[in-house]
């Protein structure tokens, strides 16, 4: 987060200039879309329908929309609000600071769910109470920390109040835990039969 400092120090703004982190996560999860495509033996057309579908739907576009909504509801909720005797220039969350933090918070989620699991995903889709316990802690755990660390990239900014808000979910991931583990849903299972029948 010092880099962020910086940046905004010496550029007066707070968002990265180089695109080169979206494109190192979009080539990784190309990546690891083919290595799953590769387990599990589809043909060259799906493999190819999976990959774009990962690379644009799963980190593009839902990163777009939960970019797009946490600047929303940081610049129009969670600001302080200056004085109008104040010198201080308003600032505001660019967008494109919104979508770093969402490709910042996105890495750990995409080293959990696309790579762990990968190597476990034999363990975590057979039958049983421990594959389905272990398949939902490890997306609990992946979740609750994509939105900690979504809570840290705006905690970061002075001028946001109120961040704590983007900790909630992780109380309603928490809640849900329980829930689906007795209810016997393995995410893991249902992701993998849903891209690969």
């Amino acid at each position: 987060m010092h880099a962020v400092k910086i940046i905004s120090e010496t550029k007066n703004q707070w968002a990265r200039d180089d695109p080169a982190f979206v494109v190192i996560c979009s080539f990784l999860l190309a990546v690891a879309a083919s290595a799953y495509c590769a387990a599990y033996d589809v043909s060259v057309a799906h493999a190819g329908f999976t990959v774009l579908s990962v690379v644009l739907v799963h980190f593009l576009l839902i990163g777009i929309f939960l970019a797009t909504c946490c600047w929303f509801l940081t610049n129009n909720y969670l600001r302080e609000e200056t004085s109008s005797n104040s010198h201080v220039v308003e600032q505001h969350v660019e967008w494109l600071y919104a979508f770093d933090v969402h490709c910042n918070s996105f890495f750990p989620l995409f080293v959990a769910l696309y790579v762990i699991q990968y190597f476990v995903s034999p363990l975590l889709v057979a039958q049983g109470f421990v594959p389905v316990l272990l398949s939902n802690l490890l997306f609990m755990v992946a979740f609750s920390y994509y939105q900690y660390l979504n809570f840290l990239g705006y905690d970061v900014l002075p001028f946001l109040d109120k961040t704590t808000f983007f900790l909630y979910p992780i109380g309603f991931i928490i809640i849900l835990f329980p829930f689906l583990v007795l209810a016997s849903f393995n995410p893991t299972r249902y992701v993998l039969s849903f891209y690969y029948g």
